[in-house]
């Protein structure tokens, strides 16, 4: 529910995927997506500075929030707009921010550190199904050591897009499946009964909203290996399994 409930001993051999839907995962997979050079998530302004100093200075971008506000002397805050194409493409960029990178960190000890939002919902559901892992977390970043709805239901969105039959399920995600059930019809309402959800429409930021609640609109899965994101193979897409089937046959030929 929070990544302060984290505990790392029990994350070995384990797949661990973090969701901060507002904003860091999110804003992290589209920087991804949009062709920056690397990514590095990283869990304090001082380890941004460490970063920093091992790469060239002319092509970094850092970016973030630190308390809900933009970090003085960054170049961009904790938005996906912020990370377009023609910004991002040949950079490196290095983001920090309070939640979501800090549990990036937090579940370091797991065997794979995924990223999960609701644009790559249903990607990393494909992926979990068929990576053949038999222990999974869903690690919702939340505010301040404070439960949120927006996590807890891209985490509960996943899980619809699962078949967990066989599965033992903790009863936070028997919570979550039954409150997918009851959201999934319209997931952009449900974020907007949140607390953070609220604050979009109150404050003239629809499409940075909009931006977030599309379900399913990106195919893309952020894998953190050794500190830098990368793609991760998309394990049941239909054109992994081509590709798979096509190399059965070479072989078989």
């Amino acid at each position: 529910m929070t990544r302060q409930e984290i505990v790392p001993e029990r994350l070995a051999g384990a797949t661990a995927i973090v969701i901060d839907v507002f904003m860091a995962t999110t804003t992290l997979l589209t920087i991804l997506e949009n062709g920056a050079r690397s990514v590095y998530p990283v869990a304090s302004l001082e380890e941004a500075d460490e970063v920093r100093t091992r790469l060239d200075a002319a092509g970094v971008l850092r970016g973030g929030e630190q308390d809900a506000a933009r970090i003085e002397g960054y170049d961009h805050g904790p938005f996906p707009e912020e990370y377009a194409p023609d910004v991002v493409r040949e950079k490196d960029v290095i983001f920090v921010t309070t939640n979501g990178t800090r549990a990036i960190a937090d579940i370091e000890p797991a065997d794979r550190v995924l990223l999960g939002s609701l644009r790559n919902a249903p990607a990393v559901a494909r992926y979990l199904e068929a990576s053949g892992t038999d222990s999974i977390y869903l690690v919702c970043a939340g505010s301040a050591g404070r439960f949120t709805v927006e996590d807890f239901l891209g985490a509960a969105t996943i899980l619809s897009y699962m078949d967990v039959e066989g599965w033992r399920l903790n009863d936070a995600a028997w919570l979550a499946l039954d409150f997918a059930a009851r959201h999934m019809d319209d997931v952009p309402r449900a974020l907007k009964q949140s607390r953070t959800g609220r604050w979009f429409f109150e404050n003239d930021r629809v499409d940075a909203f909009d931006f977030v609640a599309d379900v399913g609109a990106s195919d893309l899965i952020p894998e953190v290996v050794e500190g830098e994101l990368r793609p991760a193979v998309d394990l049941g897409s239909p054109v992994r399994a081509r590709e798979e089937g096509d190399e059965r046959d070479d072989k078989r030929a």
